[in-house]
């Protein structure tokens, strides 16, 4: 079997970006590679056209071509020609997509068209309740309802997708998987005090919410340390800096124990996973986050948000707190909590990394998907 991800994203140091799809891609890729699967990743959006194979699977980087007009039609009429031309030359049987933006709205490819439901635009707006382009709904509608086989990440995505776009296939779930064995716990010494966030530093992730939780926080444990791991990103409703409207809500106590750390290699986010004592993440918006299941992987106990998809991965006190995001004084108190009892966050950290072995493990996850892509084969 040879299947295919067109993805704008993914987890390569020749790759232009790389965040929550990119990783799920990658994990799959290399998992189903390792179970004998051919495997060709297709990555739209990038600087330099190339095609190289790296540990059984076959890139194709695709540089972003400009058109004078209609330039979201041709741009997929281009990527729909090239896709084709691989498809039989490769003999590739199956494409998986994302839904994020109706990349496939409009394509018509030879081998059977799977969408992954990450998050589409029209799903984080409505999260977020902020209006949207009507383009943008138009080729996601479009794109699903032109797909061969529809998967989700989570019930609750699949769920709010449906009801959004009025979609009547059936939607098969199957989660995003971590690779278990590469975050694993580690021996490395835990910093006491400090608490870590990473992951964009954007509004839907609650990063504004955090820091009226930091302040409460410091209040009582003025030792307290955050670090934020992650990427700038423009605020959507105000046009400015995310981190500057973050560092305006906190406390002067608390912003002198704030660490801002941009970007690192991938590979090394898990160093600071293992020295942080709190893993907090309290987001409005995601479809099954990674970042979440990379900690508990780690066996690290979590506060984070309560909303839909967290249930289907956290178990409220056991694999550390969910929390209304807004409610920051319920918020702080959980986090103070688990930093004045270690005993308490290691038993719940190895409740999360359980959690994570039986539910979300890369070995328990790509079977199911083997299968899934099989049936649909088989049946196109």
């Amino acid at each position: 079997m040879h299947l295919a991800f067109l993805t704008p994203e993914y987890p390569h140091p020749r790759v232009h970006s790389s965040a929550g799809i990119g990783t799920s891609v990658g994990n799959l890729a290399v998992a189903l590679t390792a179970e004998g699967i051919k495997v060709s990743v297709f990555v739209y959006g990038q600087k330099e056209d190339a095609v190289f194979s790296e540990n059984g699977i076959k890139f194709h980087l695709i540089r972003q071509r400009k058109f004078s007009l209609a330039g979201w039609f041709f741009h997929r009429k281009f990527l729909q020609n090239y896709l084709n031309k691989f498809i039989v030359v490769d003999k590739i049987e199956a494409i998986e997509a994302p839904d994020w933006t109706g990349i496939t709205a409009f394509m018509k490819l030879r081998c059977p068209l799977v969408i992954r439901m990450h998050g589409s635009d029209s799903y984080f707006c409505k999260l977020e309740g902020r209006p949207q382009k009507k383009k943008n709904f138009w080729f996601e509608r479009e794109a699903l309802q032109g797909a061969d086989g529809l998967l989700s990440v989570s019930e609750f995505t699949a769920r709010q997708t449906t009801k959004i776009f009025k979609l009547k296939q059936k939607i098969e779930i199957i989660p995003n998987s971590v690779d278990t064995r590469f975050f694993s716990p580690s021996t490395k010494e835990v910093e006491p005090d400090m608490l870590l966030y990473f992951g964009s530093l954007i509004r839907k992730k609650g990063l504004l919410e955090l820091a009226e939780i930091f302040n409460l926080v410091v209040k009582q444990k003025p030792e307290a340390k955050l670090v934020l791991l992650g990427k700038d990103v423009k605020d959507i409703l105000e046009n400015r800096s995310t981190f500057e409207l973050f560092q305006e809500k906190l406390s002067q106590d608390a912003k002198r124990q704030v660490q801002n750390i941009t970007w690192i290699d991938y590979k090394n986010v898990r160093g600071y996973i293992a020295s942080a004592a709190v893993i907090t993440l309290p987001s409005f918006a995601e479809a099954l986050p990674m970042t979440w299941l990379e900690s508990m992987s780690m066996g690290k106990a979590l506060v984070t948000s309560n909303i839909g998809w967290a249930k289907e991965i956290m178990i409220n006190g056991k694999t550390g707190y969910t929390v209304d995001p807004k409610n920051h004084t319920a918020f702080a108190e959980k986090i103070i909590r688990l930093l004045n009892d270690q005993e308490l966050s290691i038993k719940m950290g190895r409740r999360a990394r359980e959690q994570v072995i039986n539910k979300f493990s890369t070995q328990v996850v790509v079977q199911q998907n083997i299968d899934i892509f099989k049936k649909m084969i088989q049946s196109s």
